[in-house]
């Protein structure tokens, strides 16, 4: 398979399969001097790791991460950083009936003509959402080199369960809330009805999707390369990796194509001897460059996949109609366990930005 690495002049490529030996990442183009240790990713890699609340898959992993080179007395060298993490909690059986069944939603179909069925189909193989983890290797690091040298933050986090919407616009205040509760909301007035909703989806055998928004703050202005590597399409190839997202807005998105322009421009004006726009519809990116506001991004996430009701489907060995229902451990939502993969593809790929616009230098 190609297409495994992201970035330009920070580069992550991931590797490995849902049930294989392992899955791992290694980030090339980490300046040298950061301080890094296995801590730094591994908080980051707990806040997505699977089997923590009713309300995710119950495959338990323990997620642990080896370094295995680019840091040295607990510093970046500036050499590719490999990182590991070994596969414990696999359960192939689960996949031994689903060998010439087609599962509805999945890349079954196309992976295994595209790759004349050598591709590892356990648990989804590479297509698996398991291979999120391997963002996270890259992107923690990418999110602290971000912090230390630009004073640049993301924070992403659920706003909408199935139709339960967000109740509260969230504020900077609120941000420390995000992961006190399984739906990582920082409204703490809307988590019971949204637990509710994905308990209720797992109770009949289905799934649900939801809307992730992320915001990241302290942007200088110019990053991007216009016109096919603006911020705006980077960052939606990257987040477009995630398994299960099927829609990404910028700022006021989808809504601005029924305003006027008198309503979704943004003014200029100045702050605190400061240019700044008194709304923020372009979602802090104009023609492809960031403008210094915040970056305002919703990532929509289509339901799992894999439910247990009994679906239609093909068997492609007998060419015949039949039907399938998935068994095995499986999120019956995948949202509440993506803000953290989101918060690291956006921070890889402002990282990215920033090294080649010149903002962070090769040796910090």
């Amino acid at each position: 398979m190609s297409s495994n690495s992201l970035g330009s002049k920070l580069v992550l490529t991931s590797f490995g399969e849902s049930h294989g030996k392992c899955i791992g990442a290694v980030l090339d183009g980490c300046p040298a001097g950061l301080e890094l240790d296995e801590n730094d990713i591994q908080s980051m890699l707990d806040l997505r790791k699977p089997g923590q609340y009713s309300t995710s898959t119950t495959r338990k992993e323990e997620d642990l991460v080896s370094i295995v080179s680019g840091v040295f007395r607990g510093y970046t060298t500036g050499s590719p950083i490999a990182m590991i993490i070994w596969n414990k909690d696999t359960q192939s059986r689960d996949y031994d009936s689903l060998i010439t069944k087609l599962r509805p939603g999945h890349s079954d179909y196309p992976a295994s003509v595209k790759y004349k069925q050598f591709n590892d189909f356990r648990g989804g193989g590479r297509f698996s959402g398991r291979l999120t983890a391997t963002y996270v290797l890259g992107g923690s690091i990418a999110k602290k080199l971000l912090k230390n040298t630009l004073d640049i933050e993301t924070n992403s986090y659920t706003v909408q369960i199935g139709n339960i919407k967000i109740k509260n616009k969230p504020t900077h205040s609120m941000m420390k809330y995000i992961y006190s509760n399984e739906v990582r909301c920082p409204d703490q007035e809307s988590v019971i009805d949204m637990v509710d909703e994905i308990k209720s989806a797992k109770k009949s055998g289905d799934s649900i999707g939801g809307i992730v928004e992320s915001v990241t703050n302290n942007l200088p202005v110019g990053l991007g390369e216009p016109i096919f590597s603006s911020l705006e399409s980077d960052l939606s190839k990257a987040l477009y990796s995630i398994p299960s997202v099927k829609g990404i807005e910028f700022g006021s998105g989808f809504a601005s194509s029924n305003k006027f322009g008198s309503q979704n421009n943004d003014e200029f004006a100045i702050q605190n001897d400061k240019i700044v726009t008194i709304t923020n519809n372009s979602g802090g990116i104009l023609g492809g460059l960031s403008i210094g506001m915040p970056i305002v991004i919703h990532i929509a996430f289509k339901p799992t996949s894999s439910i247990n009701k009994t679906q239609n489907t093909i068997d492609i060995k007998t060419r015949m109609n039949t039907t399938i229902n998935v068994k095995g451990r499986h999120d019956p939502c995948v949202v509440p366990r993506a803000p953290p993969v989101v918060d690291s593809l956006t921070s890889l790929t402002l990282a990215d930005h920033a090294l080649q616009g010149g903002f962070i230098r090769p040796v910090i």
